[in-house]
């Protein structure tokens, strides 16, 4: 999936994240990557939907995100498919982050993955799971949408 709008090109997107939790807040965020990684990212070999971030050590890491390793790069200079990548964040966003995942019990979670002004960002969502009969009422309100814009196009 591969979508162009105002300098930004969308790599990735997990759209699960948003059914299965309610996202509070999002934050941008850039990642340490191989080279061969970056070369696999722009071929949109991209795989967000296990993905998590945590904070260790006053620093922000995402794991089991996979990009598939780069097919010219050879065996001897590939990247592990699912290693954990250090995210860039700025410190005051990580000491926020620290406290709403450890007082609150909340969880960071990959939504998007782009390209913005030639550097790889990831859009992170701080999210709170959701119950199933929130997940009822999330399908039953999108039901609703869907219904309402085919009575209001028939009109």
């Amino acid at each position: 999936m591969v979508e162009k709008t105002a300098g930004v090109k969308i790599i990735s997107d997990n759209r699960q994240a948003r059914y299965l939790y309610e996202i509070l807040e999002t934050y941008e965020a850039g990642m340490e990557l191989v080279g061969t990684e970056v070369k696999s990212i722009r071929a949109g070999k991209v795989n967000l939907r296990d993905g998590y971030a945590f904070i260790k050590n006053g620093e922000a890491w995402l794991s089991n995100v996979h990009i598939s390793p780069y097919e010219a790069g050879g065996s001897h200079f590939n990247h592990e498919p699912l290693r954990i990548r250090k995210l860039l964040l700025h410190r005051k966003e990580i000491n926020k982050l620290i406290g709403q995942t450890e007082q609150k019990g909340l969880t960071l979670v990959p939504l998007r993955m782009y390209f913005k002004g030639g550097r790889v960002k990831i859009a992170i969502g701080l999210g709170k799971g959701k119950k199933l009969h929130d997940k009822r009422e999330t399908a039953k309100k999108r039901d609703d949408q869907r219904d309402m814009a085919r009575a209001m196009k028939r009109e």
